[in-house]
């Protein structure tokens, strides 16, 4: 699923379960990595956001993107903070379960 500047916060808060939000660029090598391998891990989130960091200046200023991919937790509208791991299955896994473990926040 594809999200913009005009859309992302409606949908991220009505979206139910667990949501991993990803900023790419098309211009970015490991962003298009990124694209081609998350849809295929066995990750336990209930569906895959997009936000292409280079027409979403709104988001990537609110999210406070410094480097790409970057990726996020959402679960049920509330916010989970950011990923940092490698694109390992295994790795983004453990991280994802970490992250919801935490207390959650209002989207940025």
């Amino acid at each position: 699923m594809e999200l913009t500047d005009f859309d992302a916060d409606q949908r991220l808060l009505t979206l139910p379960g667990t949501t991993l939000l990803v900023f790419t660029s098309t211009g970015c090598s490991s962003c298009r990595t990124a694209r081609k391998m998350l849809p295929e891990m066995q990750l336990p989130i209930d569906q895959l956001c997009w936000i292409d960091a280079g027409d979403n200046g709104g988001l990537v200023e609110r999210y406070e993107i410094f480097h790409l991919p970057a990726l996020f937790v959402v679960r049920d509208g509330a916010f989970y903070g950011e990923l940092k791991s490698r694109l390992s299955e295994g790795e983004l896994a453990h991280h994802l379960k970490l992250a919801l473990l935490l207390e959650p926040d209002e989207l940025p």
